[in-house]
């Protein structure tokens, strides 16, 4: 179980970076229980959430920086498996986005990163593409102290790297 305290950075899955304002006692149901209170940075949303159920939502602490390095290596080194299928794989997409993941998170960049170089996306999945470079991003700029243009060049410089000898299309 994750044990925050108030002013923790925490990540909460498919919406970003959050910040521990407060942990206290409240009734819910009937029942008193604790609850923390979550305000997500992108978009100022305080969230209040059972103590209990952090870890079953995924919310998460940030990573460390040696996890980072590893991110970046998983970017640039191999070919990602994309399914043909678009529904199959927009749900695939969709239930990695949802695990807040920093690796999930890269692997549906790499993998509409490497489809977008061979076809174009469809706008849901161009919209997923952003998502997952956002959230990537901002974790990775604020555990390592980068500015996010800094970060996103280095992951579209790895995810080049890997990508190297697939020849892009023509109207991409």
């Amino acid at each position: 179980m994750y044990y925050l305290s108030i002013g923790d950075k925490v990540i909460y899955p498919n919406q970003g970076i959050g910040i521990v304002e407060d942990i206290q006692k409240q009734e819910l149901y009937g029942v008193e229980s604790r609850v923390c209170r979550v305000r997500i940075v992108s978009n100022d949303t305080l969230v209040l959430i059972p103590y209990s159920s952090i870890e079953e939502m995924g919310i998460r602490k940030l990573v460390s920086e040696e996890k980072v390095e590893k991110i970046y290596d998983f970017m640039k080194n191999g070919i990602i498996d994309v399914s043909k299928n678009w529904k199959g794989r927009h749900k695939e997409h969709e239930d990695l986005m949802k695990t807040g993941s920093l690796r999930d998170l890269a692997c549906v960049l790499k993998s509409l990163y490497y489809l977008n170089l061979t076809k174009p996306l469809s706008f849901r999945e161009k919209k997923m593409m952003e998502k997952a470079k956002g959230l990537l991003v901002s974790e990775i700029s604020e555990v390592s102290e980068e500015t996010r243009e800094e970060v996103e060049e280095k992951v579209f410089r790895n995810l080049s790297i890997c990508f190297k000898d697939i020849t892009p299309r023509m109207d991409s």
